[in-house]
């Protein structure tokens, strides 16, 4: 084999005129580098599965189509074939109510995929899927050993927040099925495969890779693999798998300006699914951990104001009544590690509490007043605790400030017992409401607004402009760049960090 350069500038004439040896290693060189470019295309198309038929083969018979109906209320009226007011309207009515049709049920019906996790006849899927469903109905890939016939299926339970659903038939026989794998592994560039049913079609098989992981689209609990493999309507539910025939996610959701596939797509990751398939198969709900703290992320802004070296952690804006009141926990203090782990942001937190066990005693570590204390917490359940919004006011009795003043880029006055309503303040909370923000100030650039309060400065609580002068001079009489401000807005507390050199 021989191997022609096509970027040397030598003439035929100079490579004579190279010593023998020189132009020997030369040609050894080139004969290297080629052969190893050609290992590296023979090892890239190795990578590459010639055919995708053996995982098909192998996983299809565990992948179904769902179909539910549901009975809904029919018109009522002409609404939709003339316009309201029109002269016909009337006798559109009288024809309806003649043959029945004014207030006739109809049958909806809706389509999607899920898979089998076990051989008894447990099936996943999306809970948008079947939610509001009357009947569900379970049709399985046609093969030897499979239900011919469609079989009908029972809801064991549903979780909203991660939108998957956990149902159940009885089959006449044991069922092929198909195992979770590890999602964490799951790497950007990884082959994957979706199956379902998309716009209705039947089995259909779509590949591509992992295009990202870990993405966040609405919920707090939300770990969602994304990938190009085309996924449409009809596909929610159905599986994600690896290589391996492993379910690495649920697809759940794609990106979309028309509603067709555009290579964005959505499965929500297997480790976050097989937690609540399990809590659901069990309790037919979900019993997420529930620590009881309101929170904000840490900036570096906030974390130069707190002391801390780093704007890693969890700021405590508050603590209503439960698990971490009566642990001890306070505002202000920043968690840094939850049951051993280390806390990066708000979402990590509350991923990591709401997958632990419901009456665990766990350590959280926080940063207050500038060193560090470990503090034990049960924790309770979420789904006990959802709606149960208890404030904290601090109890102290202020003298009202009437006074108004412009202090670093907003003008600020004494809350008024008039005003406490429309703010959303406990009769017994005192503050400083903002009454204007100048839009070319810092302050105005960290998101404060008219109407919110300010109830603490530099961790102190602030009845009157004098105690937010004075906060500030501490601050500024102490080196700091910035003071820490409580600020609430409609009644919900978050912390911000104001440049003292506006």
């Amino acid at each position: 084999m021989s191997v022609h350069p096509i970027t040397s500038t030598k003439t035929l004439s100079q490579d004579r005129a190279l010593p023998r040896t020189q132009t020997g290693w030369r040609l050894f060189w080139i004969a290297v580098l080629g052969t190893a470019m050609l290992v590296l295309q023979t090892l890239s198309a190795a990578a590459r599965p010639e055919s995708l038929a053996p995982l098909a083969e192998k996983v299809s018979p565990a992948v179904v189509n769902i179909t539910t109906s549901t009975v809904v209320e029919g018109r009522t009226g002409p609404q939709g074939i003339v316009p309201e007011g029109s002269p016909f309207e009337d006798f559109f009515r009288e024809f309806q109510d003649r043959n029945g049709g004014g207030n006739r049920p109809r049958r909806s019906s809706a389509l999607g995929s899920g898979f089998v996790i076990s051989e008894d006849g447990y099936i996943v899927t999306n809970n948008h899927v079947i939610d509001g469903a009357d009947e569900i109905e379970i049709e399985f890939f046609p093969g030897d050993g499979q239900p011919a016939d469609f079989l009908p299926a029972t809801v064991v339970g549903t979780d909203p927040n991660t939108d998957i659903a956990l149902l159940k038939v009885d089959a006449p026989m044991p069922l092929k099925f198909v195992k979770f794998g590890d999602s964490d592994v799951a790497r950007v560039g990884d082959w994957v495969v979706a199956m379902g049913n998309p716009l209705g079609q039947g089995f259909s098989l779509s590949a591509g890779i992992v295009s990202a992981r870990n993405r966040a689209l609405s919920g707090s609990y939300d770990d969602y693999i994304q990938t190009d493999a085309a996924i449409n309507r009809g596909n929610s539910g159905g599986p994600l798998f690896n290589m391996d025939g492993e379910v690495v996610g649920v697809n759940t959701a794609i990106l979309s300006p028309n509603g067709g596939s555009i290579g964005i797509g959505f499965s929500m990751a297997s480790n976050v699914v097989t937690k609540v398939v399990s809590q659901l198969k069990e309790f037919g709900e979900t019993r997420r951990g529930w620590l009881g703290v309101r929170i904000q992320d840490v900036t570096d802004d906030l974390a130069e104001a707190i002391g801390l070296t780093n704007d890693e952690g969890v700021l405590i804006t508050d603590v209503p009544e439960g698990p971490a009141k009566e642990a001890g926990l306070l505002a202000r203090d920043v968690i840094t590690s939850f049951d051993g782990f280390e806390v990066k942001d708000t979402r990590d937190l509350v991923r990591r509490v709401g997958d632990t066990e419901v009456g665990k005693t766990v350590r959280v570590v926080v940063f207050r007043d500038g060193k560090t204390e470990t503090v034990r917490v049960t924790l309770g359940r979420r789904e006990d605790a959802v709606g149960n919004d208890a404030g904290t006011g601090t109890g102290d009795d202020v003298v009202p400030d009437e006074s108004e003043k412009e202090i670093l880029g907003l003008t600020v006055g004494a809350v008024r017992d008039d005003m406490r309503e429309e703010l959303n303040l406990d009769a017994d909370t005192p503050g400083l409401v903002i009454l204007s923000v100048d839009e070319t100030s810092a302050a105005w650039e960290k998101g404060l607004r008219a109407g919110d309060v300010i109830t603490e400065a530099g961790q102190n609580k602030v009845a009157s402009i004098a105690d937010l002068e004075a906060q500030i001079e501490a601050a500024e009489e102490g080196g700091r760049k910035s003071i820490f401000l409580m600020v609430r807005r409609a009644g919900e507390p978050r912390f911000v960090a104001l440049n003292l050199d506006d």
